[in-house]
């Protein structure tokens, strides 16, 4: 799960997808990483801890990190939560980029009418919110999309 500065964003759509693979008794390794610097080592944004909170889930231990090219060997499939931050992946990781791993979130969803996750940094509360159900929906289409392939 990749925002820009994996503090809103990637954090709660890690939370939210290792709970929902926990539950579906899926053993699956979730990160999020930020494209750019500017959080790197801090903790997810108040918000984004208190809505996911309030849904039950912790993602108060999570850091920020930056996308690194390692990252395309590491992992199956990472997610890019917005179109601006897919083209920041190509770029950080230059010839390491794989387009077979590399997907927009919002694509797991045959009915999505949006191609980026809103990034709620800017708004107050209600964002958050808002964010958090548009990735929960989301999450909800990646387990019954990818349980079967996993078992």
């Amino acid at each position: 799960m990749v925002c820009l500065g994996n503090i809103c964003r990637s954090p709660l759509a890690e939370g939210i997808l290792q709970q929902k693979a926990l539950e579906a008794g899926l053993n699956w390794e979730i990160q999020s990483a930020g494209t750019n610097r500017y959080h790197i080592g801090s903790a997810p944004h108040p918000l984004s801890q208190k809505v996911a909170q309030l849904n039950g889930i912790d993602i108060s231990a999570q850091r920020a990190r930056r996308i690194q090219h390692s990252d395309m060997d590491e992992f199956d499939i990472i997610y890019a939560l917005a179109t601006d931050v897919l083209g920041d992946i190509k770029e950080i990781t230059g010839t390491t980029f794989r387009p077979d791993k590399v997907k927009l979130f919002m694509h797991e969803h045959p009915h999505a009418s949006e191609v980026d996750v809103p990034d709620p940094w800017y708004g107050d509360e209600s964002g958050y919110h808002e964010v958090y159900r548009l990735l929960d929906d989301v999450c909800n289409h990646i387990i019954q999309t990818y349980k079967s392939h996993a078992q």
